[in-house]
């Protein structure tokens, strides 16, 4: 009797594309982002946990992330549907059902809270809860769709990781973890706006009232270049307060101006071609701008402080 192999190789194929989808839904790059943020909060710490916590500890952090991320898809698939930016995600294509989506982001949900709890302490649990509902109640089904201020509130939300890294090894909240949490609230909206002016048309075929739908552009890049100025203070903050070295203060130096003037050049080009050009290195940039305050911060702190 043959058996016929292509069936389960068929199979496993499938299983693959299914985790893949699953993966997806979890938004891998911002999972990232929080696991990295996290991380700084944890090492500036001045409590030293052991290394099996510290990482058990960061993966339920990560995987609260995920949850949040799958809850948000599962709410926005029809808006999702009409974006090229994120029309090819699992939901838009078909590839994940809605209902299991939303099973997916409730069970991790639990999973983050009750793991970090075990690994960590109930502060840390606590803060990952309200960093999960905030993301999906207040930003998701609240202001997303509501004001034009979303992403300035909402952005909170993202801004919470290096506050329950702070609170995993220590069980309370000091003022360094405050101030990384400043830095990423003020980065924030700046961020998401360079990338509404050149995904305008999609913001307004979803009919998200972001600020260059609801205000214009014009009006996007005045608040993009004030959010550049109020943000440069606050990234020196860490040299100020003491968690962090000459090398991060040179760093933010060198980022902040040339993160404002790029800013100031967005706002002075009238051409709307140039503009989205602009605007996109704006989106870019403040990714660089980011990660290379918060790597040198913990840098500063992992080998020199």
């Amino acid at each position: 009797m043959s058996v016929n192999t292509s069936d389960f190789s068929v199979k496993k194929t499938d299983i693959k594309l299914i985790i893949k989808s699953f993966y997806e839904l979890m938004k891998p790059r911002v999972m990232s982002l929080v696991i990295f943020t996290a991380l700084v909060g944890l090492v500036i710490s001045p409590n030293k946990i052991s290394l099996i916590d510290s990482c058990f500890s960061l993966f339920f952090v990560a995987v609260g992330a995920g949850a949040a991320g799958a809850l948000n898809m599962w709410y926005e698939s029809e808006i999702d549907k009409v974006m090229s930016r994120t029309c090819l995600r699992p939901l838009p294509l078909g590839k994940i059902s809605t209902n299991a989506a939303l099973l997916f982001g409730i069970i991790l949900s639990l999973i983050s809270i009750t793991g970090l709890y075990f690994f960590s302490n109930l502060l840390s649990a606590v803060v990952l809860t309200i960093t999960i509902l905030f993301y999906y109640f207040v930003y998701t089904v609240w202001l997303k769709r509501k004001t034009a201020q979303n992403i300035v509130i909402g952005g909170a939300a993202g801004a919470f990781p290096p506050v329950i890294g702070w609170t995993i090894a220590t069980n309370y909240i000091s003022i360094e973890p405050i101030i990384l949490f400043l830095i990423i609230f003020f980065w924030t909206p700046s961020h998401f706006w360079a990338l509404s002016l050149y995904k305008n048309e999609d913001y307004k075929k979803a009919n998200i009232p972001m600020l260059s739908v609801i205000a214009g552009e014009d009006y996007t890049k005045k608040n993009i270049f004030i959010y550049s100025i109020i943000l440069f203070p606050i990234t020196l903050l860490p040299f100020v307060f003491g968690f962090a070295s000459y090398i991060n203060f040179f760093t933010v130096l060198c980022f902040g101006t040339s993160y404002i003037y790029l800013s100031y050049k967005l706002l002075r080009e009238k051409d709307k071609k140039n503009s989205n050009f602009i605007a996109n290195k704006v989106f870019i940039f403040s990714i660089f701008y980011l990660f290379f305050i918060f790597s040198t911060i913990l840098l500063d702190n992992y080998f020199l402080l």
